[in-house]
C-alpha cells in the first residue's frame, strides 16, 4: 500500500510504493506540514495510475535516485526523460549527491580560515583530524543524519580524555560544535535539511573559582625562587591571563605612568591578537607590581623584548612552568593542586575584598562589562564603592610593610573579630644554577660586595627586604 511517512531524524516526508516487486522509499525536502502531504498525496496518484497502466517510468519522478540501480535494466536503459511537471512543482527530487565529508571539511577549514586567529586554527584542525574525520571519512555530507550525529556524541561520551579520565562535557561541545558548524554550511550549500536541528549542547556543571587568600600569596611571594618572584608578583596583582603574561613585552610596560598595555597575546608558540577586543586594556601598576617590574628589567631588560623570558630570550612556556615551577612549589607548601590561571581570580577576589568599585576592576581584567565578574565572584562583592585602584595599594602595603601576617586561631567564625599576627616565614626556595650558560661562574670567596642597584633604594623601605633577597 502507498504511503506518505515522516523521516524521524530530520521531519522531512518521503514517498514509500511498491514498483516491479520492490519497495522504494524516495526523500523529499519538505517539511511534515498538512499542505506539503496533499501535494505529495497528487504525486503518488500519478505515480500509481501509471504504474497500473504500465507507463510509469521511475528517472522521470526521481532522475537522481540511486534506487533506480536495483530496477532491471530493461527498465533504466532508456534516453533520460525530463523530470515529471507534477514532481517538479512540489521539490520532490532526491537529495542531490554532495561531496565526500573529509573533502568538504578541508574546504570548509580554507575559506574560513582567513576570519580566525592562528592558534584557533590550529585548534580546529587538531579537534577535525583527531575526533571528526576519521569517524565520518568516505561518507557524502548530505547522507549524513541526525541519528550519525547523536551516536557520535555518545561514542564521545565513552573514549579516553587526557589520562584515565573521560572527555569532559565542555570538550563534547567543542567537538560536536565544529561537525555541526560543516553540516550546516553544507545543507545551506546544498540545499538538504540540516540534520543538526534540535541538538542541543550538554549541559555543564557550575564550578567555582578556587582564589588564594592574601596569606597565601605572602607566603608563596616569600617561598617562590628569587627569579621568579617578579613574574608571580604581575601576576597575583594584575589579574593578567597566561598568554597576555608570557607576551608582554617591555615596550608596552610604561613606567612612568606606571601602566601595562595588554595589547598581544603568546598563544601556541606565536605572538596573537589579545582574545578580544575587550582585552585591550592598560592595567594599572599597584607599588609591588612597579617595583617587581623594575626588578624584572635589571634581569631581562637587555635581554629580551619579554618581559618574562628563560635564558633563550624566549617567553615561558606555560607546561614547562607548571611542571617545574608552579605544582612543585605549591606541594612544598602544602597547599592545594591549582591552575596557574588561579592567580587571576586572586587578583580578581583581593581587589573586591579592598573595596575597589566592579566598574574598575572589569576594566582592569579585561571584562566589557560586570556580568562576569558578578556571576564568577559574586561571593566576594561587598558594599564598597571606591573607583580609583587606591584600595588595593593601601591594603598590600599594610601588609607588606608589617611582614607576612597569619589569622589567630581564635575559635570564632566572625570575620570582624579576626585578629593577624606575625608567622613565620617558610624558607625561600633555591635558585637553581644555570646550565650551559658561560658566565655565571659564583663569586669567589673574599670578593668585594657590590653596592646595591639604584632602583633598590628608590624603592620603598617597607618593600626592600622583599626585594633584596629576590637581588
Amino acid at each position: 500500500m502507498p504511503s506518505i511517512r515522516t523521516r524521524e531524524d530530520n521531519g522531512c516526508l518521503f514517498l514509500d510504493f511498491r514498483f516491479h516487486g520492490r519497495r522504494f522509499r524516495e526523500q523529499t525536502l519538505l517539511a511534515d506540514t498538512p499542505a506539503n502531504r496533499k501535494k505529495l498525496e497528487k504525486v503518488l496518484a500519478h505515480i500509481e495510475a501509471e504504474i497500473k497502466a504500465g507507463t510509469f517510468e521511475y528517472a522521470k519522478y526521481f532522475p537522481n535516485s540511486k534506487a533506480a540501480q536495483r530496477l532491471p535494466k530493461a527498465l533504466t536503459d532508456v534516453p533520460k526523460l525530463p523530470a515529471s511537471p507534477v514532481a517538479a512543482a512540489v521539490v520532490t527530487a532526491s537529495i542531490p549527491a554532495t561531496p565526500d565529508f573529509e573533502k568538504f571539511a578541508n574546504q570548509w577549514v580554507d575559506e574560513r580560515s582567513i576570519e580566525w586567529r592562528r592558534s584557533h586554527t590550529k585548534s580546529l584542525l587538531s579537534t577535525l583530524n583527531g575526533r571528526v574525520i576519521p569517524r565520518f571519512r568516505g561518507k557524502p555530507v548530505g547522507e549524513i543524519t541526525k541519528t550519525d550525529v547523536l551516536a557520535f556524541r555518545a561514542d564521545l561520551a565513552k573514549a579516553p580524555g587526557r589520562g584515565d579520565k573521560p572527555l569532559s562535557a565542555k570538550r563534547i561541545n567543542e567537538i560536536v560544535g565544529v561537525l555541526c558548524q560543516i553540516l550546516d554550511e553544507a545543507a545551506d550549500r546544498f540545499g538538504f535539511p540540516a540534520p543538526t536541528n534540535g541538538i542541543r549542547r550538554l549541559k555543564l556543571r557550575k564550578t567555582d573559582v578556587n582564589p588564594f587568600t592574601l596569606e597565601q600569596v605572602q607566603t608563596i611571594l616569600a617561598t617562590v625562587r628569587a627569579d621568579y618572584r617578579p613574574y608571580f608578583t604581575t601576576r597575583f596583582f594584575t589579574g593578567m591571563r597566561t598568554g597576555e603574561v608570557h607576551g608582554l613585552k617591555w615596550k608596552y610596560v610604561d613606567f612612568e605612568r606606571r601602566l601595562i598595555l595588554v595589547r598581544e597575546t603568546f598563544v601556541l608558540g606565536e605572538d596573537e591578537y589579545t582574545k578580544t577586543d575587550g582585552s585591550q586594556r592598560d592595567i594599572q601598576m599597584s607599588q609591588p607590581v612597579y617595583e617587581a617590574l623594575l626588578l624584572q628589567f635589571e634581569a631581562t631588560g637587555k635581554l629580551s623584548e619579554y618581559v618574562f623570558c628563560g635564558h633563550t630570550a624566549q617567553p615561558l612556556d606555560n607546561k614547562n612552568f607548571s611542571d617545574r615551577v608552579w605544582y612543585p612549589l605549591l606541594r612544598y607548601l602544602g597547599y592545594e593542586r591549582r591552575r596557574p590561571y588561579q592567580m587571576r581570580h586572586t587578583a580578581a577576589t583581593l581587589w573586591l575584598a579592598s573595596g575597589e568599585a566592579p566598574e574598575w576592576i572589569a576594566r582592569q581584567l579585561g571584562h566589557t562589562s560586570t556580568e562576569m565578574l558578578f556571576r564568577v565572584y559574586s561571593r566576594y562583592v561587598p558594599n564598597l564603592t571606591r573607583q580609583d585602584g587606591s584600595a588595593i595599594d593601601r591594603l598590600l602595603a599594610t601588609r607588606f610593610s608589617s611582614g607576612q601576617l597569619v589569622l589567630a586561631s581564635s575559635g570564632s567564625p566572625d570575620a570582624e573579630r579576626a585578629t593577624y599576627v606575625p608567622g613565620q616565614l617558610v624558607a625561600p626556595q633555591a635558585v637553581p644554577k644555570p646550565r650551559g650558560i658561560t658566565g655565571s661562574r659564583p663569586t669567589k670567596s673574599g670578593a668585594k660586595p657590590q653596592p646595591p642597584p639604584a632602583f633598590l633604594m628608590r624603592a620603598s623601605p617597607a618593600h626592600r627586604p622583599y626585594l633584596a633577597a629576590a637581588f
